[in-house]
């Protein structure tokens, strides 16, 4: 059956399993080349193709309630739910999110685009059935094994097997987040000394075999239907009914411990089944088929064995990450190997000066040691390098930790995921005033991953943490000084410093500030005055020479340090006919709002016109299309001087 031909999940369940297995090749074709077209997650989809055609075929969606965690993992959900034909608007403006999408489709129940919450979802959603709030006969959360390294899947296990919710847990273990995962639940074996994955031994693969024949034994509804008549019995046994009951409990607690590992999950009250080749179509479908059956009785997850990358020879032969995202590529050849750009590439240079420089100073990250540039610090320092799973929240509070041993951490991280950690960077670090620096990536507006990536959160709530300083460099040069600058400064209390994705502007020695203080870029007339932000200094400098041309003679200071704020730049933008302030964070609570108040604290009747992103969720779409369409480009920050200043 052709493609073209899958509208609806329905139009999979009369296929045979050749022609399905005709099917997967034509969708793993047809996401290379949609992914090459328009850049995307590439790897987690190529290898969730079974899973998902299994997933469709055994529930009825959306009567069953499907969901996805992180959501990198979708795309062929969306294939088989009706959006073939919008692929080619892929993570564009106005197109196809990369993401599920509740405004796209009934099909897509949760926006997830931040790993480990699908438990939690369906934990939720479970409780609701259950009250006859909804009709949803199944709740599925499908969650991957680099999303099973955060502390929010452990807290809803625990949740979910306490209180017996009806939910059928898919774990999807390639043994990959972005990087390999780091945790113990993962199904491959990962050699440290020689970095690739080792095959299994001989009693690894006995012990394998024997584990898979129990698992079709414990999975079949029979069996279990069976062993409960059985416990019964020797309950009901006169005199040594509890103990025969103890010892046939033992018993089996043992062979689990001996032959399941991952018996870890039954002890948080939740049946364990697997692993299962996630690529057999057949035995995926037999499985899941039981685990409704068996779900009436409580929870239960499922551990799927896939292949991240599979059926495309780059992704597959790419070391790092599979390919677990792309730019646009040529799909005969593959994209070229990531390597950090821009601001990350200043910053992975930078931190490896200063490493050299300071015995005591590690790296940390949450499975993001390639997109945050650490690859190369773990190559030159391997014993001072962590990557600690996709769990923010213990990133931190571990950096604290390590602070308090006498360490000097430096946390790399996306500006958005830092959002998932504000209790630990307030409480755990800024309170103990440790010294703690935090490298804070894609920064301001990102781009094509939509609302949830956007980073403009991070200097309105950071510069209200006591103590905080927090900088944002507006060159490469810039961004080498201030971590220099910031691994001293940290020594009385913690350091973030914020910066964007993309490529960063190349300066000389002389155009590089110092420590806490704002830099002077240019002195105007006194007329007006633009005070710029991070990558907004660059737009600055721009719209000053197009306002000198129109007679308009701006002063341009870059803040560099936006809390403090340098109190010498202040008093110079009071004495100004008018003041600009300009960032790519959320405008409310900004760094311009307290900008506006030092400055009418020393001249109120000084106008103060504070530029920054509006309190909305800003959808998917170029940087720079999203920064001029709010006024925060060269062209915007001249109309709104030339309003300023009454021309």
């Amino acid at each position: 059956m052709a493609l073209q031909e899958i509208r609806r999940p329905a139009d999979l369940r009369d296929l045979s399993y050749e022609a399905l297995d005709e099917l997967c090749g034509e969708i793993r074709d047809f996401v290379v080349q949609a992914v090459a077209e328009t850049g995307g997650h590439l790897g987690s989809n190529l290898g969730a193709v079974e899973l998902t055609l299994a997933l469709h075929r055994v529930f009825d969606s959306p009567t069953d309630a499907i969901l996805w965690d992180t959501g990198h993992q979708a795309y062929i959900h969306k294939i088989v739910t009706g959006r073939q034909n919008h692929f080619q608007g892929l993570r564009q403006a106005g197109g196809l999110s990369g993401y599920p999408n509740r405004e796209e489709s009934a099909h897509d129940f949760v926006e997830n685009s931040h790993a480990s919450t699908s438990l939690s979802y369906a934990y939720g959603m479970a409780v609701a059935r259950d009250a006859g709030a909804n009709e949803h006969r199944h709740i599925v959360a499908v969650i991957g094994d680099g999303s099973m390294t955060g502390g929010m899947a452990y807290e809803a296990l625990n949740n979910i097997g306490h209180s017996r919710q009806r939910v059928v847990i898919v774990l999807n273990d390639n043994g990959r987040s972005y990087a390999p995962t780091i945790s113990n639940l993962i199904a491959t074996v990962t050699s440290p000394e020689r970095g690739f994955v080792e095959h299994p031994s001989l009693p690894d693969r006995i012990t394998g075999r024997l584990a898979h024949s129990l698992t079709n034994i414990r999975q079949n509804p029979v069996y279990v239907r069976r062993q409960r008549r059985i416990e019964q019995f020797l309950r009901e046994l006169p005199y040594v009914g509890p103990q025969a009951e103890k010892s046939v409990d033992a018993f089996k607690a043992a062979v689990r411990e001996f032959l399941q590992p991952p018996s870890f999950f039954e002890a948080l009250g939740i049946r364990y089944v697997g692993p299962v080749d996630g690529h057999d179509i057949g035995e995926l479908e037999q499985t899941l088929e039981n685990a409704v059956e068996l779900s009436a009785e409580g929870p239960i997850l499922v551990h799927v064995l896939t292949e991240k990358g599979r059926g495309y020879p780059p992704a597959e032969d790419d070391d790092e990450k599979h390919l677990h995202d792309a730019p646009v590529f040529d799909p005969l050849i593959g994209p070229p190997k990531a390597v950090p750009t821009g601001y990350t590439q200043a910053f992975a240079e930078a931190i490896i000066k200063e490493a050299e420089a300071n015995p005591k100073l590690v790296a940390i990250t949450a499975a993001m040691p390639g997109p945050t540039g650490l690859i190369p610090f773990e190559a030159r320092f391997p014993d001072r390098f962590f990557d600690v799973g996709i769990a923010e929240q213990h990133a931190v509070t571990g950096a604290a930790g390590m602070a308090m041993g006498g360490l000097r951490p430096v946390v790399a991280i996306y500006s958005t995921f830092l959002n998932r950690a504000w209790d630990q960077v307030v409480y755990d670090v800024a309170l103990h005033r440790l010294p703690v620096v935090f490298a804070l990536d894609r920064a301001g507006i990102t781009g094509d991953n939509g609302p949830s990536h956007h980073g403009v959160y991070d200097m309105a709530l950071l510069s209200k943490v006591p103590g905080m300083r927090v900088l944002a460099p507006s060159s490469a040069q810039e961004l080498h000084a201030m971590l220099h600058d910031a691994i001293q400064l940290a020594e009385e209390g913690p350091v973030a410093i914020r910066y964007p994705n993309g490529s960063a502007p190349q300066v000389g020695e002389h155009d590089v500030g110092v420590g806490l203080l704002a830099r002077r870029l240019r002195e105007g007339d006194g007329s007006v005055c633009i005070l710029a932000i991070g990558k907004l200094v660059n737009a600055a400098a721009k719209a000053a020479k197009l306002l000198e041309q129109q007679g308009i003679e701006a002063t341009v200071w870059d803040v560099r340090c936006c809390a403090p704020l340098d109190p010498a730049m202040i008093a110079d933008a009071a004495r100004h006919g008018a003041v600009i302030t300009c960032e790519d964070g959320v405008r409310a609570g900004g760094i311009g709002m307290t900008i506006a108040d030092e400055v009418h604290a020393i001249s109120v009747p000084v106008p103060v016109t504070v530029l920054g992103v509006p309190t909305r969720f800003i959808p998917q779409g170029k940087p720079d299309r999203i920064l001029a369409q709010l006024g925060l480009d060269a062209d915007g920050l001249v109309a709104t001087a030339r309003a300023a200043v009454g021309r």
